[in-house]
């Protein structure tokens, strides 16, 4: 089992920034953790990713915004959000993958961009 603990969210005011961690019980069997949201009345959708090796993918409407990077050796996968918009209001939850494809996620962080 791999259990995510993350941490970070909270409310901002719009062309803010905010720092989202997570950091993983276990991370030997882990390859991929990336960041995913779920607005209200929406699904979940993809932020970005990050691969073992710093393979990066991020959603169009983050790009240029947000920077995802990782420290392996804690096991732990950080989401620096800069330029927050409203429409980036949203749980925010972190996702690992394992090398047999397993996923896990957060609880999540609630992440609130308004006046």
């Amino acid at each position: 089992q791999v259990q995510l603990a993350e941490s970070g969210g909270g409310m901002v005011q719009p062309g803010g920034s905010l720092r989202l961690s997570c950091a993983a019980s276990v991370g030997i069997f882990i390859n991929t953790m990336g960041w995913y949201r779920q607005a209200p009345g929406k699904e979940r959708e993809l932020v970005a990713t990050i691969t073992r090796g710093d393979t990066t993918n991020y959603a169009d409407s983050v790009k240029g915004r947000f920077t995802i990077s990782r420290d392996n050796a804690k096991n732990t996968v950080f989401l620096q959000m800069n330029n927050l918009k409203p429409e980036d209001t949203a749980v925010y939850y972190c996702n690992a993958k394992t090398f047999v494809s397993m996923d896990y996620w957060g609880k999540g962080t609630l992440v609130t961009v308004s006046l």
